[in-house]
């Protein structure tokens, strides 16, 4: 697979909730550059990670668009997060299953065919406003 596919099978995996095939493309040391808050390293670090966002949110991505470069290893990603507010999170307004839509966007590196650096992109303000 190219990294256009490797991210594609990435974000299918993650709008199905299959998160051992998400984590299945996921380079053991991992970096996840959030939008807000501290990074983590390691696949352990992101599988917590994930496991705490299953908890408190339930989002599919739509409208997925990828970019690359002449650098095949990088891919940045734009797309809608549509989302449910399941469960409160530390720091954050009550959770009352509200609905949310969201644009949002990442960039991906690849090393040795698995996604190696995840950074996200997103309005947390805009988010707090439409949950709140």
């Amino acid at each position: 697979m190219n990294s256009i596919e490797i991210v594609e099978k990435y974000y299918e995996a993650f709008n199905q909730q299959n998160w051992d095939a998400m984590l299945a493309l996921v380079h053991p040391n991992i970096a996840h550059e959030p939008n807000q808050g501290e990074s983590r390293l390691g696949k352990e670090a992101f599988t917590v990670f994930m496991a705490d966002m299953d908890r408190c949110y339930s989002e599919e991505l739509k409208d997925i668009v990828l970019y690359s470069s002449s650098y095949p290893e990088k891919i940045a990603a734009s797309f809608m997060v549509h989302g449910i507010y399941k469960e409160g999170d530390e720091g954050f307004p009550e959770a009352k299953g509200q609905k949310y839509v969201l644009p949002a966007a990442a960039f991906l590196e690849l090393r040795d065919g698995l996604i190696s650096k995840v950074t996200t992109y997103y309005n947390l303000q805009q988010w707090i406003k439409l949950v709140s």
